[in-house]
């Protein structure tokens, strides 16, 4: 399906509300049971949520979810929600009495852009995405554009709409790599020659500050070493993908996940050099293909708080 859900056990959910002041919304990727993560965050201005018991010197190596939000540093609180909901399926890190579910979260800047600036995402949206992502079931289709997270999404300092893209790329052997992205740049998306992009003064403000969000999956064996240096990877898609990237108003987060159902090549230590160099750069091209498919499923929107028409490169 060309989507972050081709890889096996992984599902998304995505819940937002638009109007009433509402431009907003949460995207929660669930992956199975026993899959591990990291995440690499590279933006200059990064809200982010439990990173860092991503990182593998720390004593958790799994992930139960993954919450993409809107709302900048409020709608972290969404985070709250999804754990709620792992925890009451007893999914998290064993301790006396309960579990402690491990949900990192990473949030986009879209406060106001529905003309309420206080109509931002809280924990009942996000234990709501969490249930969405539970109830669609494996292999589903992936709603894109403006959806979840990516519900007021922005690119190009404010002139285009942005949202919520997929993809995924298969290798030899049952390797899977799929990407997700919420894409809400301050930079401009690169489709191929520079005529293509549309021309925007260096000099306009942008509408508050931006972030680009993606979460990697694939079904191979990975450690969470292996998993942060595929998020790293991830980035070269990202900066491939909008110019500029990482800027100091951007947040840009990327997260890596690896459900373990199928072993790389590791026979020797050339084929496991060559195995991962291959799922990482695999990796990065999804996250390229995500970004861009994000840009072309945005649809024009009119809110109280002024008109964002969609990205269309010169010749569509």
């Amino acid at each position: 399906m060309d989507s972050i859900t081709d890889v096996a056990g992984i599902r998304v959910g995505h819940v937002q509300r638009v109007g009433e002041g509402w431009l907003s919304g949460v995207t929660v990727v669930q992956p199975p049971a026993g899959t591990v993560g990291s995440v690499d965050v590279r933006g200059g201005g990064p809200g982010t949520h439990e990173t860092d018991a991503l990182d593998p010197t720390t004593l958790v190596s799994g992930v139960d979810a993954v919450v993409l939000t809107g709302g900048s540093a409020f709608g972290l609180a969404s985070a709250g929600g999804a754990q709620q909901w792992c925890e009451e399926q007893g999914r998290g890190f064993a301790v006396p009495g309960t579990v402690v579910p491990i949900v990192p979260a990473a949030a986009i800047f879209d406060l106001g852009r529905g003309g309420d600036v206080k109509a931002r995402p809280d924990a009942g949206m996000g234990y709501q995405a969490a249930a969405a992502a539970f109830a669609s079931g494996d292999h589903a289709v992936v709603e894109r554009g403006n959806v979840g997270a990516g519900t007021g999404a922005l690119i190009a300092r404010g002139q285009y709409k942005g949202g919520i893209g997929t993809s995924s790329i298969s290798l030899d052997g049952g390797v899977v790599v799929g990407a997700i992205a919420v894409v809400n740049a301050l930079g401009s998306p690169v489709f191929g020659p520079a005529g293509l992009k549309p021309d925007v003064d260096p000099a306009l403000s942008p509408q508050g500050l931006n972030t680009t969000l993606v979460v990697i999956a694939t079904n191979a064996v990975l450690d969470v070493a292996e998993c942060k240096r595929t998020a790293s990877a991830g980035h070269a898609g990202l900066a491939r993908a909008l110019d500029p990237s990482h800027t100091l108003a951007d947040g840009d987060t990327v997260f890596a996940l690896a459900t373990g159902a199928v072993g790389l090549d590791r026979s020797t230590e050339q084929a496991r050099q060559v195995s991962l160099i291959t799922l990482q750069s695999a990796a990065a091209e999804a996250v390229r293909l995500a970004i861009l498919d994000g840009v072309l499923a945005a649809d024009s929107v009119t809110t109280a708080a002024g008109e964002f028409p969609a990205f269309r490169p010169s010749g569509e």
